[in-house]
Parts: structure tokens; sequence; C-alpha cells
């Protein structure tokens, strides 16, 4: 599993590991790393043309210490002060006696665009907002290079603990970051700002409390969760989803949501609403009923809300279960806010950005710029989990953050959400909690959806399809 944890959390175990190590341990092992990934991307180091952007403060220091290794190697490296005045004394003197040269901003934006490698050591973690207006010009310059951009442990512009962008931003291809990864650096939009990131262990492992900030589940997390079938099991044992979906208007919906849910884990699904006929059609397996969600047999978890259009009714009935629910599309705007914070059993909303900015009376723009922040708030507003979709899921609920990136961008087509739904409430019916559901749906979604396109245009459809494959993966 991959753990990000704040500044705050970060700064106070870099303190206790300094207090147990010689002076300066810290930095030089960073920069090490740091000079290593650059000599890396460089391929020749001898040679090469490097220009280091310094700001002020330790994230400078790293930037010059790397740059002073790579000199000692041969290249031509060149520092660029922001501040000079408050730059790393330290390092600058490392750089100079191995051969770099020192310039300031106001001539150095030509310099940038020829350099082979440019290193963003602007603003360390702690920074806040987008970059000085001094900066910005270095940056726009660094954009038009061909040379490579890496950044050093974060983006300069860019907020570490909550992955917003507040103005101009470095874009790097690569960000090298120490000793655990930081909350912006796995969470749209920075993310987009990071490029590939690479870690480097500084030692901080064992200072970082066991509960991190943000996590993101990877391959071997994922198949702990998965619920597998065992000798004594039937399909009522593995568990079974209610899905209350569709409407004349969208039938659509149903069938997919359907879709999703046989892929699963569940060992049935029983379907209640009016595209029954086109359900049977495509699945003669599932279970259907016309007499509502009360009426519909036992199920273990329900799903309700894609494609619902106006059905009310059918989306109260459901929250009054006393079984997890997954809300999702119509459902979120149909279910009493108060009768949803009063449920016992577990919840999940499944909001995309729009229907989150809905819920939380704010801009999509404010819900897309601030992730973090807002799934965390709609989580605590309904006491429930909350998946928020997008080009990084985020999942929220009992104190715990999650980040999925499998996803592809051809996931942005319609009816992908309904499957979505579907093979979350199965896997809350199989015996997951809400934000394991949540999460591990996710995954599996993103990775049939990347599987399912191959790089070209895909249909939903195509992505439920491409579930069995997504959990063969993870398995394997």
């Amino acid at each position: 599993m991959r753990t990000a944890y704040s500044v705050q959390t970060v700064r106070d175990a870099e303190r206790r590991l300094m207090d147990r190590v010689p002076e300066g341990a810290l930095m030089q092992r960073a920069a090490a790393g740091l000079a290593t990934a650059c000599a890396e991307l460089l391929g020749r180091v001898y040679g090469s043309r490097v220009v280091l952007l310094v700001g002020s403060g330790d994230n400078g220091g790293d930037a010059l210490y790397a740059g002073a290794r790579l000199a000692r190697r041969g290249a031509g490296v060149s520092a660029v002060l922001l501040s000079p005045e408050r730059v790393h004394a330290g390092g600058l003197a490392a750089l100079r006696r191995a051969g770099g040269s020192v310039l300031g901003a106001e001539s150095a934006e030509a310099l940038v665009e020829r350099a082979d490698l440019v290193v963003d050591g602007i603003v360390g973690i702690g920074g806040k907002g987008g970059l000085r207006a001094e900066a910005v010009p270095l940056a726009e310059a660094a954009a038009r290079s061909y040379g490579t951009v890496v950044a050093v442990d974060l983006p300069s512009g860019v907020d570490a603990d909550t992955g917003q962008v507040r103005g101009a931003a470095v874009r790097a291809d690569l960000t090298v970051t120490f000793g655990t990864h930081k909350p912006g650096l796995l969470v749209d939009p920075a993310r987009e700002y990071a490029g590939s990131v690479r870690l480097i262990d500084i030692g901080l492992g064992a200072e970082l409390p066991d509960e991190a900030d943000l996590e993101a589940l990877q391959h071997a997390d994922v198949a702990a969760l998965l619920p597998v079938p065992g000798a004594e099991s039937d399909k009522y044992r593995r568990g079974v989803v209610g899905i209350a979906a569709g409407s004349a208007r969208y039938p659509g919906a149903a069938v997919l949501a359907v879709a999703g849910a046989l892929r699963g884990g569940a060992g049935a699904v029983r379907y209640v609403g009016p595209a029954g006929d086109a359900v049977l059609a495509r699945f003669p397996e599932t279970l259907v009923s016309d007499k509502g969600p009360r009426q519909a047999g036992r199920v273990q978890a329900w799903v309700v809300g894609p494609g619902a259009g106006e059905d009310a009714a059918v989306v109260g009935e459901v929250v009054e279960a006393d079984v997890p629910v997954l809300i999702d599309a119509d459902g979120l705007r149909l279910a009493d806010a108060g009768a949803v914070r009063g449920r016992r059993a577990p919840t999940l909303m499944t909001p995309h950005a729009g229907e989150a900015a809905a819920l939380l009376g704010v801009s999509r723009e404010e819900v897309e710029g601030a992730r973090l922040e807002s799934v965390r708030e709609l989580a605590g507003r309904y006491g429930a989990a909350v998946l928020l979709k997008g080009s990084t899921t985020v999942v929220a609920g009992g104190g715990a953050v999650r980040v999925n990136a499998t996803g592809t961008s051809w996931l942005a087509t319609a009816g992908s959400g309904d499957v979505l739904s579907g093979l979350a409430g199965s896997l809350l019916a199989a015996g997951l909690s809400a934000v394991d559901a949540g999460s591990v749906g996710a995954y599996l979604h993103g990775l049939a959806g990347r599987f399912a396109a191959d790089g070209a245009p895909v249909g939903a459809h195509d992505v439920a399809d491409a579930i069995p494959a997504a959990w063969r993966d993870v398995r394997s």
C-alpha cells in the first residue's frame, strides 16, 4: 500500500530522525537520491546542461547538493537563485566547489529553455498558493524547454496537503520525493503537475505513524480484500445484492448496474424496477421483481439511483433498509439527507464532481480543485463513506481516506458509473466495509477500463465485460 502523510507529520518525523543522525545527513541522503534519479534520466551526464531553479531553505539545498554531484560527473550545472539572500549556504558552497555557476533569475529564461535537465527546487512542501511573480517566467521557460523537468519533493506551486493548485505552478516530468508520499502527489489536480513520482528512502519510515493521512491500494492490498467463495459457499452465503435502478427513460442504467453487480463477487443479484425485461434479456440469471424493494426478497446490500429518474419513493424505501446501501446518480438527488444521516447500517455514496457540488452547495470547479476537502466534507456531513469519482477517485469514511488512480480517461463515457455502482454494491453484499467496497470497486473498475480500452474508445458494457480480467490480474 502506498501511504501519504501531511506536511506537519513529515516535519515532526524529520525532527525526530535528525536528533539521532549526524547534522546534514538527511539532506545528503535526499540529494544523493535526487542526483541518481537525474543521472538516470540524462543517461550521459558528462557534457549535459543542467539548470537548478533554487529557492530558499532546504528544498533549494537539496537541489544545490544534487547539482554539485552532477557537476563532479562532468555536467555543466547552473543555479538560478530566486532568493540569493536566503539561499542554502552549504549547498551553494558545494556547487561552487564542484565547478557550478550561479546567476540571478532576471537573465535565466533562455538558459532554462536550452537545458537538458531543469531541477525545480523553488518551493518546498510547506509552500502555499501558486508561484510568486518572479518565479512564473522560469516555470513557463521550463515548460517550453525540450529538456526534462524534475521537481524536488513536490512541484513548486502545488499544495502538498490538499492537492490544490491556486495559481501558476511547475509542471514536472518526474517528481523525486523523500521519505514518504505527500497527499498532493496522489490527488488531482496536483497529481497532473507531478508527472511520474519516485520515492527516495531517507530513513523516515520508523518515525511515521501507523495511520496515514492518505492511502492508495495496490494489487496485493486489493487481492487480500476480494471475496473468494469457499467449499461450503452457495449463492446466498456469498451475498445477494439488490439493484433498484433504471426507468422507462433510462433502462440501460439498470442493465449496466446489474452487469457490474454480477461480476462483483456476490452470489446473486435481485433487480427491482421498470427495466426488468431489458435486464432479463441481457442477464437471465438475474432475480427480477416488480413489487418494490421491501418485497423483493432478502438482500445483503442495496444499490439505488442509477437512471432512477424521479422515483423518490423507491429511493426512500432503500434508504430505510437495515442493510448496507450504495446511493448513486439520481438517488443522491432524491434521498432525504436526514434519513441518510440517520442510517445505522453502512452507507456508500458515489457522486461525480457535479453531484458532489450540488450536495455541498458549491460550484463544480470548487470540488474539482479541492477533491480531498470535498470528499471529507461530504463524508462528515452525511455520516457515510463517500466515493468521489473523477480522474483520481477518492474514497473517505470513518477517518480513512483512499485515492485510486488505476483508471483511464476513456472511462469518461456514459454508463461507466452505473457499472461501478453495481460492482461496489456487490462487494458490499459480499461483506466488505463501505470504504473497502468503494476502494476495491474503484480499483477493479479502473483496471477493467484500462484493459477494455487499450488506448481506444470504450463503452460501459466493455468495461463490465473486462472486470473478470481485472479480478484475475489482481489475484495473480
